[in-house]
């Protein structure tokens, strides 16, 4: 995989990667619901297993509820840089 150009301040490549189309899109959608995007652009995932992987950009500058006030209160409290879910 070749190095990429990080986005523009306040935006993220988001790279999804599931077995099938539906489930990819469905988490872009929740992406859309909270954070402005553009288009998503759908690929294979390549291997044995098949499967889909999806790239879209979004622009956490301008984030929906809920997603606008999570991101204020975590600024608040200084968990905005911090993995949740990961150990």
């Amino acid at each position: 995989m070749e190095p990429q150009e990080a986005p523009s301040a306040g935006y993220a490549e988001v790279h999804i990667v599931a077995a099938s189309p539906e489930t990819a899109r469905q988490v872009a959608e929740v992406l859309r619901r909270c954070f402005a995007a553009t288009e998503q652009r759908s690929y294979p995932a390549g291997g044995e297993g098949g499967g889909t992987r999806l790239e879209l950009t979004v622009d956490t500058t301008r984030a929906a509820e809920p997603a606008r006030s999570w991101l204020e209160s975590s600024r608040r409290t200084g968990h905005a840089g911090q993995e949740t879910g990961r150990n």
